[in-house]
Parts: structure tokens; sequence; C-alpha cells
């Protein structure tokens, strides 16, 4: 019988949404020799970065770039366009939702939560009833996550802003893209969305350490009469010092060549391109997970996600016994099930620099972790991902040239 050491070869397979594997390209780019943040060079590249992530946004207004995680953009989506004391919708839709709605508690807000049983996205009809109702306009903003990383779920922003603009209602919309930007289609200007919330570690290929506001002139207007405690945090200092692509304070500048690299990778592909490659992993994913006889966690086709596939596993079974023996078995790591559905699912993340044979090998190790753990499943899974991506590949590709 042959033994296993902790000893790998061969690559780790990174496979939780997020962080997601970080390519040589950046790597290397953010290997160079850090600038003076306050030099001639470091503009170039502050504007670079900053009229880039516009492209990213799908935006034409500005872009704040932190040096911190997506929670310090959530904090800063909220100190910036409302005061202690306002009352804000939110809808229960996994893990993330929640985390968001609990910051709104601690720096003093009011936040109102549609309960959800976390296998649906924010319910746009749930949201225009609740402002419906709300005649003396109360409540200040709509704050929903895009992309569900904890579920799988993603929310129909459109019909978000339908929702709120058929109630006649003047809250802001605020939503969080941390695993969705760069990955699944995001179009801040189009959908209406006044601060939009991103960050470096899932689709931008980036690790962690640097996070998003995407602006709209509601939302600047609105930060004038913001009443919130912030410094760090404060859009108008950044807005005036990022015009000559400066921060007002030390940013994290070797991180920014990544970004600039990131940028770029995600344009050479084309956006189109690169939320078409998320689709078909997700989709081969879907078609591995039915064939195993197991049952995707999202309810609704409509809210898919492209990022992640979440599993549930059958009865009597414990997702992190699975993941554990996948990671000692075969080198890969799974998302957990987070929350209330911890023990229950596990998460296979598709995204970022990611190919379909990264993803047949992800799937190959799930469908023998699942046979070496004794889970209860159906062969064949792999193959029905390798049958639907051998068709893909077949189909005429028209790749459109990027922008």
């Amino acid at each position: 019988m042959l033994q296993y050491s902790f000893a790998k070869s061969g690559r780790h397979f990174l496979q939780i949404p997020g962080p997601s594997n970080v390519p040589d390209r950046i790597l290397r780019a953010i290997d160079r020799p850090t600038i003076d943040h306050r030099g001639p060079e470091f503009g170039v590249l502050g504007k670079y970065v900053l009229e880039g992530m516009k492209g990213i946004f799908q935006t034409k207004s500005p872009v704040v770039i932190y040096p911190a995680s997506g929670t310090g953009a959530w904090e800063a989506a909220l100190v910036n366009v409302l005061s202690p004391g306002d009352s804000v919708l939110m809808y229960e839709s996994g893990q993330f939702a929640t985390l968001w709605k609990n910051m709104a508690v601690k720096v003093g807000l009011k936040p109102e939560f549609i309960e959800g049983d976390w296998r649906r996205a924010a319910d746009p009809a749930a949201i225009e009833a609740r402002l419906k109702e709300d005649r003396g306009h109360l409540i200040k903003a709509v704050c929903v996550v895009h992309n569900e990383t904890s579920t799988g779920c993603v929310a129909r922003i459109p019909e978000i802003r339908k929702a709120i603009d058929r109630a006649a209602h003047p809250a802001l919309l605020l939503v969080d893209t941390i695993s969705s930007l760069g990955s699944i289609d995001y179009r801040h200007d189009e959908w209406g969305v006044d601060v939009t919330v991103g960050g470096s570690q899932k689709g931008l290929m980036l690790p962690p350490g640097i996070s998003f506001n995407a602006l709209s002139d509601k939302a600047i207007a609105a930060s004038k009469n913001s009443r919130s405690l912030k410094s760090f945090w404060g859009w108008e200092e950044m807005l005036t010092a990022n015009k000559n692509g400066y921060f007002p304070y030390t940013p994290n500048t070797n991180l920014l060549y990544g970004l600039h690299e990131a940028i770029d990778m995600l344009n050479e592909e084309g956006l189109e391109n690169v939320f078409a490659r998320h689709n078909r992993h997700a989709e081969a994913a879907r078609r591995a997970t039915r064939a195993w006889g197991m049952e995707v966690f999202a309810r609704l086709p409509s809210e898919y996600s492209g990022v992640l596939t979440t599993v549930m596993m059958p009865d009597g079974h414990n997702a992190d016994a699975l993941r554990k023996v996948i990671l000692e078995k075969f080198d890969m790591s799974l998302g957990q099930g987070l929350g209330k559905i911890s023990g229950k699912v596990f998460r296979i993340g598709h995204l970022g620099d990611f190919n379909d044979l990264m993803l047949m090998g992800t799937l190959s190790g799930v469908e023998m972790g699942l046979e070496v753990a004794g889970v209860p499943h159906k062969k064949g899974g792999a193959q029905a991902a390798i049958d639907y991506l051998a068709e893909c590949a077949k189909a005429p590709v028209a790749l459109k040239a990027a922008a």
C-alpha cells in the first residue's frame, strides 16, 4: 500500500472561490522595485490604474482605490454616503450579506434585513414591496451582494434597480462585487448603481490588499452631507489627490504594479470573453455535480454563479471531512461552508486565471475525493464536464478584440 507523505510534488490546487491563483505575469509585476509614491513615475502608474479600473467596473465615474481588503471598502461605502442612525435595507442572501449587515450596525446605522434562505440571491420583488411601504423615505440605501461567495447565487442587479425605480424611492443602491468583479458581467453605470464595492483577490487575480469604491454623481453628492466619522475612508481627499494619480497617504505601490498588469490581462482577453470563459467553466462544474447525483446549492438557473459552484452534501456526510480528504490525498483546497451552512456544502472556485485543463484537474480531484471519502455518488461527473468542454471547443469561436 502506497503511503502519502507531507512532501507534495507538483503545484497545489487552490480552488477556493478566492483568493484565486495569482498568474506569473502579475507575480513578476509585483516583484519590481518600489518607487517614490510622490514622484513623477508613480503619478503615471496611479493615473493608469485609476483610469483602467473604470473600464473594469464599466463606468465613466471615479473609482477610489484603498490599500485594504474588501471589508474596508464595505465600510468606506457605508460611511461616505450615510450618517449614524440612517436606515438601510439589506437582503439575507448568505454569509457575506450577513457580515455587511453586522458592519452596518457597528458603524451606527440601522439595517433592516429581509430574511432569505441563502439559496436565493436578493429578491427584487421583496425589495420593491418594502420600499413602497416606506412612504416617508426613511430608508437611505439598499445594500445587496452581487455574487454571494458563500452560496454561489448571483443577484439580478438590473432588476433591483428597476424595482427601486418602480417604487419611486430615492434610496442609494450599494452593491458588493468583491467576488464578481472581473469574472462575471457587471455594469456600474448602465445598471444605475451608486457605490460598487470591489476587491483585488478574486477576478482581478491579485493577492488580497486592494479594494475599491466605484462612485456615481448621486453618491458623491450624498457624501457631502454624511455625518459619519471617517478619515482613512474619506472620499474627498482621495478624489482630490487622484486627479494627478496620487493618494493622500502611502499606497500599496507593488500591488498597484500588479493591478496594472491585471487590467492589461483582462483587456487583452476582452471582458466579454472573460465572462464567457467563467460561464463555460461554471456550466461544466454544474454538469459534473449533477452527474455525481449531487445538488447545486443555488435554486434558480437565472442566479447561477460563474465564479463558483456550491455543492450540497448527501445527508449524514460532512463537507469538511470530504475537504480534508481531498487536501491530504490530492493537495487541493476547496471552499468550506460558511455560517449556517457550515459542514453542509463545499465550494468549487473556478475564477480568475483559470482554463479548461485546470478545471478538469479540479473536478477529477473532487470525484476521486468523493470515492476515497466514501461519499455516495455516481461516477462520471468529470466525464460529463469533459464532454461539455469538448463540445464548446468544437464550436466556432469569434474572439472579440479588446477595445
